[in-house]
């Protein structure tokens, strides 16, 4: 149901940390114009962890009335606390989106069994799509392929998000999911192979700044030109790796900022990007062709 270039989209902030949604409107209309297939809102990239339930639900409905189904909608609901996040899976699926994004649960480790029943919870509360999202470098648990071959069971839970880097694990999914399940990318830096292994799509933080390229790459690799994927790849690859120089979305707004598109707005406690990584985040900025101000 979900593949091709769906960004991780930041949450565009003003310097007093305020929501900025004239921003959010000129981060919406450039995606709607350069390619992207899919917007992700309030995920990690989006400050999820600081940002209201409040400011969730109006960045969401506003993105839903000015995509207007043009392309996919997809609303972090994941929290580390299950009852809450049955609340939230609840009142966003009243929501016209199309899918949910659920994170496992950081913090508290949950074992397999755990969040198995994490997930059948979110799949039962909601009556739109669900997305399973593994994340261990930040959440410090792993989603085992055989959990999500457990809760492929549940016909609501449509897609993984894998953020391992892992190429194996991509396989791996991929033998295992039943028709109509697709996997994604979580990671920009091995997108790429995982899409020639199989993968069907990306959740990407590059796409916030190089959406075009993003999706030229994406559908290149999906329909399995490896020689046109691999050279448009080599002009994102800088920025998979220099938008990563301190903890996302740090590198990603300050060049957004530096694009012309938001202000340089963050949520405590993250910070503006150190003034050591400006040079480095701009070079792969201009490798990448992205115009600045």
């Amino acid at each position: 149901m979900f593949a091709g270039s769906l960004v991780a989209i930041v949450t565009p902030m003003r310097r007093d940390g305020a929501v900025d949604f004239d921003a959010w409107n000129r981060l919406i209309d450039f995606h709607l114009k350069n390619g992207t297939n899919g917007i992700v809102v309030g995920g990690t990239t989006g400050e999820s962890p600081t940002i209201t339930e409040a400011e969730l639900r109006e960045l969401t409905e506003r993105a839903c009335a000015q995509v207007s189904k043009r392309v996919s909608i997809i609303v972090g609901a994941g929290t580390s606390n299950t009852a809450a996040t049955v609340v939230r899976t609840r009142w966003l699926s009243e929501l016209p989106i199309d899918g949910l994004l659920v994170v496992t649960p950081a913090y508290n480790k949950p074992p397999q069994e755990g969040l198995y029943r994490h997930f059948a919870a979110v799949a039962e509360a909601s009556s739109v799509p669900v997305i399973l999202y593994n994340i261990p470098g930040r959440t410090a648990v792993d989603l085992q392929p055989t959990t999500v071959a457990r809760l492929m069971q549940f016909s609501n839970i449509v897609s993984v998000k894998e953020g391992v880097a892992s190429i194996d694990r991509v396989r791996e999914l991929v033998a295992i999911a039943k028709p109509g399940f697709t996997v994604l990318s979580g990671d920009d830096s091995t997108s790429r192979q995982a899409l020639l292994a199989g993968a069907r799509g990306v959740i990407s933080v590059t796409a916030n700044v190089a959406p075009r390229l993003m999706s030229d790459m994406v559908a290149a690799a999906v329909k399995g030109d490896r020689a046109g994927a691999e050279g448009i790849d080599q002009r994102l690859a800088a920025l998979h790796r220099d938008l990563f120089v301190e903890a996302n979305p740090i590198p990603v707004k300050w060049a957004l900022e530096r694009m012309g598109l938001i202000e340089g707005g963050i949520r405590l406690p993250l910070t503006e990007l150190a003034p050591a990584y400006h040079a480095v985040v701009t070079t792969g900025l201009k490798a990448a062709g992205v115009e600045l101000k």
